[in-house]
């Protein structure tokens, strides 16, 4: 038999983003309860050096940063349960979730923090050779292209950065992209082409991923102009495109963009359904950086606070409202 999970708070994921809401909904008195999906710490946790969360004079890795925000948030009161919620009604009141075990959750207020997944470019051969040479954690697998030539696809920051980073690991890193400038910020474009291991083909994509048995061997790169084909000896294929929010769990019931993120109304993390708030990279697709998750994670825990104080404001004016039950005097004797 299932169980239910009361909570006045459900914060679902655990990102920057579903860690920093947890510690302010906690530190409000609400005893949020946080389900930590299917990737604990969300994208952090496959991020190696952290040069850029405010506080840090030197380098933090991703994963020792989540695992001390997961426990500040334990330490001020959320309850913190591994699970993945499969479904869930927002519209309803009490708010419901279940989760992969069976477990029904019931909230009066929900945060959504699911953060976001890489996208592919739906190859064929992308799909053959994953795990064996294609990727789209340079942090994760840079380590075992010591000494090796690898492919980075994309342009934008976060193909400009895996770029960098392979450097540390890699021989050489040529980055192909299929425009004719690069769309990251000047800074990590100048760190890249300052790089002697780093060489780009503009105007240019992947066809296909070539290999054998032993995984990926090179790439077919046509010129969008030209259509001229080149293959490109490698021993890696880096996947760096953007992201996809995930949000298909919440598709029909909160508003989303024609990307699929979820709109929020303007300077808030408030969806289009009362008592229901997005935060991180859910619903952030221009800056997806760990300390703007953050903040819109405490932004989230704030207006979720908020919510709960007029519903309880609400609840307590009707029953004051309520008569009394009239008593029959005792007959006399």
């Amino acid at each position: 038999m299932s169980k239910t999970h009361k909570t006045k708070v459900l914060i679902i994921g655990s990102g920057p983003a579903g860690y920093t809401a947890a510690i302010y909904t906690s530190r409000a008195g609400l005893k949020p309860t946080l389900v930590a999906g299917m990737q604990e710490g969300g994208q952090m946790t496959v991020t190696s050096d952290v040069e850029n969360f405010p506080g840090f004079e030197d380098p933090v890795q991703g994963p020792w940063l989540m695992e001390q925000m997961k426990k500040q948030a334990e330490k001020v009161g959320t309850e913190m349960i591994s699970d993945i919620i499969v479904s869930i009604d927002l519209k309803s009141n009490p708010k419901k979730a279940v989760g992969d075990d069976g477990t029904v959750y019931l909230a009066d207020a929900v945060i959504i923090a699911t953060g976001a997944q890489a996208k592919w470019l739906g190859l064929p051969s992308e799909d053959k050779y994953k795990g064996k040479g294609v990727s789209a954690c340079a942090t994760c697998d840079g380590f075992f292209y010591k000494g090796k030539e690898v492919i980075v696809v994309g342009g934008g920051n976060s193909a400009v950065e895996e770029a960098i980073f392979l450097t540390n690991f890699a021989s050489k890193v040529t980055v192909v992209h299929r425009r004719d400038e690069f769309r990251a910020e000047k800074i990590m474009q100048d760190r890249l082409f300052a790089n002697p291991k780093i060489s780009v083909i503009w105007d240019s994509a992947l066809e296909e991923v070539t290999g054998s048995a032993n995984g990926v061997t090179g790439a077919k790169i046509k010129n969008l102009k030209t259509g001229a084909e080149t293959d490109l000896k490698a021993d890696g294929v880096f996947i760096a495109i953007g992201h996809k929010p995930a949000t298909e769990l919440f598709k029909g019931q909160v508003d989303l963009d024609n990307e699929g993120y979820i709109v929020t109304k303007p300077d808030s993390t408030e969806t289009n359904i009362p008592g229901v708030f997005a935060a991180g990279d859910v619903k952030d697709k221009k800056f997806r950086q760990a300390v703007t998750a953050a903040g819109m994670g405490c932004m989230a825990a704030l207006e979720a606070d908020k919510y709960i104080a007029k519903l309880e404001h609400a609840h307590n004016n009707n029953h004051k409202k309520t008569p009394p039950t009239q008593q029959k005097p005792p007959k006399a004797g």
